[in-house]
């Protein structure tokens, strides 16, 4: 049997579609068709239902993409114990990040990091949504909310303070019965700062929303009104000023999370060791 025809099907059976799968492999939807299908013509038996774009687990599929994916998980132990026994700070290392975090604080000394080890390669993913670290979709996380499961090594780095921020020249025209409010859209819509916002606004309006921090941030400067925004965007900005500068209006913790197979890897150590300096651990 071809592993990668399994690998293809597990995938398929992970994602739900063809494309999700693809994507997810990094290879072209054709692909995935075709290693399905050479895994059927192998075994003798459907594993898909094909109806038009959408394809569904046969029952016989169903069970062989739950041996496939205990095989895929087995399989990505194996590298993940491979890369923990790395003593040389060199290949790859994925960092998985909340984007404005990502570009405020951790970029600048990671390529300073990379300068000084030219064997190392780091990728910075900046995203919302949470990476597994089972799956080996990144190697170290930022996450503002602690893991409760998987084989992790956690730390908290410290805490992310969100202020409300606006532009002087908003600020200075604007009645404070008049404030309008900058409101958080898609995968922040349920991030604690919006819910934090809406209750200080108290039924003031939001006619302005954004779907990350940096749109938020460019609104407050073009003077739509009032954002919540964590201080390290906030305070070097010289065209925003806190509302309130003594009143925090949420704080949400940082955490360092790896997972414990690659933690003594040496390019993995030396990531993680400017990542704490840079929150001062």
């Amino acid at each position: 049997m071809n592993w990668d025809d399994l690998r293809h099907f597990s995938a398929l059976a992970s994602a739900g579609s063809l494309s999700a799968a693809a994507r997810m492999l990094g290879v072209e939807h054709a692909t995935v068709a075709r290693r399905i299908a050479s895994l059927e013509a192998h075994l003798g038996t459907p594993l898909v239902n094909r109806r038009g774009r959408r394809w569904t687990l046969t029952t016989e599929g169903e069970r062989i993409a739950a041996i496939a994916n205990r095989m895929e998980g087995e399989a990505r132990a194996v590298r993940r114990a491979a890369d923990g026994a790395r003593s040389q700070v060199s290949g790859t290392v994925t960092i998985s990040a909340p984007p404005a975090l990502a570009v405020e604080m951790l970029t600048a000394p990671l390529v300073d990091l990379q300068i000084h080890h030219p064997e190392l390669t780091i990728r910075i993913i900046g995203e919302v949504r949470t990476a597994s670290l089972d799956r080996s979709e990144a190697d170290i996380a930022i996450r503002l909310s602690r893991p409760e499961e998987g084989d992790l090594t956690i730390t908290k780095l410290g805490n992310m303070d969100f202020r409300l921020y606006a532009s002087p020249d908003y600020l200075a025209v604007t009645a404070e019965e008049e404030w309008r409010f900058i409101g958080y859209d898609g995968v922040l819509a349920r991030a604690a700062q919006q819910a934090a916002i809406e209750d200080f606004a108290q039924g003031r309006s939001f006619p302005f929303c954004a779907s990350s921090l940096e749109i938020a941030k460019a609104a407050a400067r073009a003077g739509a009104g009032i954002a919540a925004l964590p201080d390290f965007m906030g305070k070097s900005d010289i065209k925003l000023v806190p509302v309130f500068p003594d009143m925090r209006l949420i704080s949400r913790d940082i955490w360092l999370v790896v997972h414990s197979d690659v933690k003594r890897a040496a390019p993995v150590r030396a990531v993680m060791g400017r990542i704490c300096e840079i929150f001062g651990k």
